[in-house]
This record gives structure tokens, C-alpha cells and sequence, in this order.
């Protein structure tokens, strides 16, 4: 089965020519550039329709995409909400140390003291360091930053990774 890496969301629609606005899901959005072929997801992410990327551009935060055969607003308009993924092939190679997010959710995490702590829901991205939002059974997910200090081993093709809560965090999530 392909497995697709998301890398952008679909907004709205551009103008009236049928340009898409997009929320680049990637730490550089220049990427987009490189494209020749997206596949949109739709919400359960098991079916995907594939689109040729016309032409591209940036505009502030956001991704100005047209796809070959979309041609008008309304066009444009239908696609909101739909995810732009591309083949893991076609992925960017990633440096040392990094990981993509479809990589990461679902791991499971342990700490040194408390042992295994859940598995990561989500990965939430901000300004500083990235945040894991670790699933527990029937208790408030736990926020961890995704830092040095705190994770030292993330193994994914063992789907684990090692961290050492700093004092004080776990607590928190407990009432």
C-alpha cells in the first residue's frame, strides 16, 4: 500500500481563476516548488485523488497552488478542507534528528521513572520546540516538548521513544 506524507490543507479557494489556498504542513513551504503531482486525501486518509500542479506560488504564510482541471472558484471551492500529500518517495530527505509527524503518531513513549506513558495522538507545532500530545486511557493526554533535554532516543522503526520527564510535568496531567 503507498503510504502518503502530508504536507499542506486546503483552505478555500483563490481568486476566481481556480487557484487553491493552502496551509503548507511543512517547516518550509518552498517545497511546494518542487512538485509536479499531489494527491488530495480525503478525511479517513484511505482514498486520494491525483492532481498536476500548474503552477505555484507563495503568499505570505500560505501556498497559492492551481492543479490542471481546475479551472473556476467553484472548482477551487470543492477541494477545501482536503489534504495535499505526496508519495514518501517524493518526501524531502530529512536531516539527522528529524522526523515526519505520519512517522511519530502512534509510537510509544516511555519514561525512565514511570515507564510507558501512552502513545503519541498528536504532534503539535508552535514558534518553539514541538509539543508530543501522548494518548492515556481515560486520562487528559500529556503535553511533552519534543526536546533534547527531554527525549533522548526515538527508535521509529521499533515505534518507541525514550524520554525523561522533567520534575514536576507529570503531575500536572494527574487529578
Amino acid at each position: 500500500m503507498k503510504q502518503n506524507i502530508v504536507i499542506g490543507k486546503i483552505i478555500g479557494a483563490h481568486g476566481v481563476h481556480g487557484e487553491i489556498k493552502v496551509f503548507p504542513i511543512t517547516d518550509d513551504a518552498r517545497r511546494f516548488f518542487d512538485l509536479s503531482e499531489v494527491f488530495l486525501l480525503f478525511e479517513d486518509e484511505r482514498s486520494d485523488r491525483s492532481f498536476v500542479v500548474r503552477n505555484v506560488r507563495l503568499a505570505g504564510k500560505f501556498v497559492i497552488l492551481s492543479f490542471e482541471g481546475i479551472d473556476d472558484r467553484d472548482k477551487a471551492h470543492s477541494l477545501s478542507g482536503e489534504y495535499i500529500s505526496v508519495d514518501r518517495e517524493q518526501a524531502v530527505l530529512l536531516s539527522e534528528g528529524s522526523y515526519f509527524i505520519a512517522d511519530l503518531i502512534g509510537c510509544d513513549v516511555w519514561d525512565d521513572e514511570k515507564g510507558l506513558l501512552g502513545s503519541i495522538r498528536d504532534v503539535l507545532q508552535s514558534s518553539g520546540a514541538d509539543v508530543f500530545a501522548v494518548a492515556r486511557n481515560n486520562k487528559k493526554d500529556l503535553l511533552i516538548p519534543f526536546v533534547k533535554s527531554v527525549v533522548y532516543d526515538v527508535d521509529i522503526s521499533k515505534r518507541r521513544i525514550h524520554l525523561r520527564l522533567p520534575a514536576g510535568l507529570f503531575e500536572v496531567y494527574e487529578d
